[in-house]
Order: C-alpha cells, then structure tokens, then sequence
C-alpha cells in the first residue's frame, strides 16, 4: 500500500507514518492482520509532505493506527526499541518530534493526524500543537468505554481517570480544541452501572461527535478466546441507542457553541445539497457551508462567521480570504 493516499480534490491528502498497532486490545484483529508496530523514515514523510505542498495540496492528514507511539530509531519494530544502540536512542524521533518538523517547514500547510491513543498521547505532543496554530485544533481521542472496569477487560491501557485527566490538562492548554470518540458498548460483562459510566463520560468530556458501535464477538481476538460475549443483543441495541442519542445531544450543543464566531475554514468542494455553496472544514473539523462568491475556489483558505448550524454543519458567510 502506498504511504500517501490522495483524496481527488487535489487539496486533502493522507501520508501514513506508522504500520501494525502493539496495544493488543482484546476486541481488535489488527496486530493479528497488521502485524507488531513500526515506524516510517522521517525524511521520506517530510519529503512526502513538501511534495504535497509543491503540488499545491493544503492539507495532510498523518495516519496510523497510533499515530503517538510513533518512533522511529533507524528502522525495526517499535517493541525492538531496548535492543537499539545508545547513538540510535540518542537519536531517535518521536512523534512530537515528528509534527514539529513538519509544522516548522510547511507553515502555512495544515496538519492533522489520527488516530491517537490515550496512553501515548504525551503533553509533548500537546504542546507542539500549542506552538503551531497550523496544526488542526481537533483530537480524535477513541476512549472505547467510559468504565474503568471495562477497559479492563478490553486490555486498554488508560483508566476512565486518567482519559478524563488527559482531557482536561488539552483543554486547559487549548480551550479551543474539538474532541471525538470511539465508542463500542455491550462488551462482555457489560453491567448497566458500566453502561451509565459511559454515559456519564460523554457529558463530562463534551464530544463534537463519534464512532459508536454494538459489540460483536470477532474470532481470533484475545476477546472471543477468553470472555463470553453475554449481553442480550437487545440490551447492546438500548445501550446503543441510548449513546448515540447523548452524543447527538451533545454534539448539537456543540455546533451552537461555534455560532456567531468567526472561523478560517478550508474551502474543498462544492456543498452536496446546494452548488451554489462552498463546503469547507474549520481547524476543530467541522463542516462548514457558505455561499459562493467571486474569486474564491477550492483550496482557499477564508473567513467565515457562522450564523446558525444543523447537528452537524455550520452555515456561515464569507467575509475575506485569508
């Protein structure tokens, strides 16, 4: 597969930077179908990323499974990293390392990266986002459930404490930041008091939006070996139903909470619903829709004031190119 990954409106574009997750979740294949963790060269993902640019893209978005361990020491396996030479520690690259870099040199191109996990997401990496407003003011931050006790029995490395912690040190750092999250409820052993804890989470943490699923038993995984898949399907429905209607509460509060304000949005398409509209995206990676107006095209980056909003679009109007 190919590192870089165009979207085909020649202004969004995807480098990958790492391959292969060790985090060994007990509900996921993919150490199994992806094999352990490594890291890409630095100096071909800046080549790539300073390509993009020259080629007039505007956006990239750095992928892996867990973009925040990556680390790269001169090639091999991330679990391998004790086995590397004092030059190759001394030298090694991090992730924060990694994003400096590519903010320092592509100032004016904007950076993203997914997906992150709780337990590598550093301070570090927080605050080189402090230090580049080029890089998006939005996190994706998958918490998977919002008990303590469950994420136990996931293998997940974070308690529901420390999740919550991590939170609220980013937001203090960046008020302005945007949050989403994975969700998976009705895993095995899933109480209805683990359920409310997950509920009780979405409020405390206030997502922009998220990915939430029922549990379903996959063979291969530690989960399918070792627990037994016992909630009803019908309490995995209720229970999923219940936080996606949180999540579609909460996220409406939050498209609000960007009305009246003024946002620099990435002009990329033209609106599905109305081409006589531009569609673009703010730095918190929200949708937002304006009328066409002379002298601005896709890859332009302008100044919207948002107006009003649906659960999950901002409607605004230009005021003026950045």
């Amino acid at each position: 597969m190919s590192p870089v990954r165009l979207s085909g409106d020649g202004i969004t574009a995807f480098v990958t930077i790492t391959r292969g997750c060790d985090n060994m979740c007990t509900f996921c294949v993919v150490p199994f179908t992806r094999g352990r963790e490594r890291s890409r060269n630095p100096y071909t993902i800046l080549e790539e990323c300073q390509d993009l640019w020259d080629k007039g893209y505007k956006e990239v978005t750095l992928l892996g499974q867990n973009v925040d361990s990556y680390l790269w020491y001169g090639g091999g396996a991330k679990k391998d990293f004790d086995k590397a030479s004092d030059i190759q520690k001394q030298t090694a690259v991090g992730f924060a390392s990694l994003l400096d870099s590519i903010a320092t040199k592509l100032p004016q191109m904007r950076i993203r990266f997914f997906t992150s996990n709780p337990q590598d997401m550093s301070m570090e990496v927080i605050h080189t986002m402090v230090k580049h407003p080029n890089i998006c003011r939005y996190l994706h931050l998958p918490v998977q459930s919002g008990s303590t006790s469950v994420l136990k029995r996931m293998n997940r490395q974070h308690t529901r404490e420390e999740y919550l912690s991590l939170i609220q040190n980013i937001k203090t750092l960046i008020p302005e930041m945007a949050f989403s999250q994975d969700i998976i409820t009705g895993f095995c052993g899933e109480t209805e008091e683990e359920h409310q804890e997950t509920l009780s989470l979405l409020e405390e943490v206030q997502y922009d939006y998220g990915f939430m699923f029922a549990y379903s038993d996959r063979p291969g995984t530690p989960a399918h070996k070792k627990l037994q898949d016992d909630v009803p399907e019908e309490t995995k429905k209720r229970r999923l139903t219940e936080i996606i209607e949180k999540q579609r509460e909460i996220g409406l509060k939050r498209m609000q909470s960007y009305v009246e304000k003024t946002h620099e949005v990435l002009v990329e398409k033209e609106s599905k619903r109305d081409s006589n509209k531009w569609a673009g995206r703010n730095s918190q990676n929200v949708v937002c829709v304006f009328d066409k107006t002379p002298g601005v095209k896709p890859g332009d980056f302008v100044m919207v004031k948002i107006n009003d909003c649906t659960s999950g679009t901002l409607l605004g109007e230009y005021l003026q190119n950045v």
